[in-house]
């Protein structure tokens, strides 16, 4: 992607509602993956080396690297869906391409084409090693449906 698109911030409004969505997700606050950018149609998620999100070899499991690529691609579209609106995932397909032996992870959801139902969205995770090395260790493609958000 372009480097307009990657730095473009969203509206302090769609900011807010994307904020509060991942507050409301258990699995973010475990795994302990703050947001580090929220864009129109672009998030991205940091998810640290923790020994609570490696497999055996040390490694970050690809459960959590696929965990977090769902939650960017989501959240990406839903930076681009009405105020009244809430997102789920219809599907999403990950291909790990080397192992996250590194410092963390980025996961980069980017929208492709939204929709007024279903949008498509492409999913990268970067290994980032502390010196800033970064290596792309999985990509996907997401499609999320828009939902009506349930009554509180």
């Amino acid at each position: 992607m372009g480097d307009r698109t990657q730095q473009e911030q969203a509206s302090p409004e769609a900011q807010k509602r994307i904020r509060e969505s991942l507050d409301r997700q258990g699995l973010m606050a475990h795994l302990g993956a703050p947001l580090t950018h929220i864009g129109p149609g672009r998030v991205h998620i940091e998810l640290p080396a923790r020994p609570e999100a490696t497999q055996q070899h040390g490694y970050i499991h690809a459960g959590a690297t696929g965990a977090v690529a769902d939650i960017a691609g989501g959240h990406a579209a839903l930076t681009l869906f009405p105020e009244e609106s809430d997102v789920l995932t219809v599907e999403y397909k990950m291909n790990l391409l080397a192992p996250a032996a590194d410092d963390h992870i980025e996961a980069i959801g980017t929208v492709l084409k939204s929709g007024r139902t279903l949008t498509v969205c492409q999913l990268e995770v970067y290994g980032v090693r502390a010196d800033g090395e970064r290596k792309l260790v999985a990509n996907g493609q997401q499609t999320p449906i828009r939902v009506n958000r349930p009554a509180e």
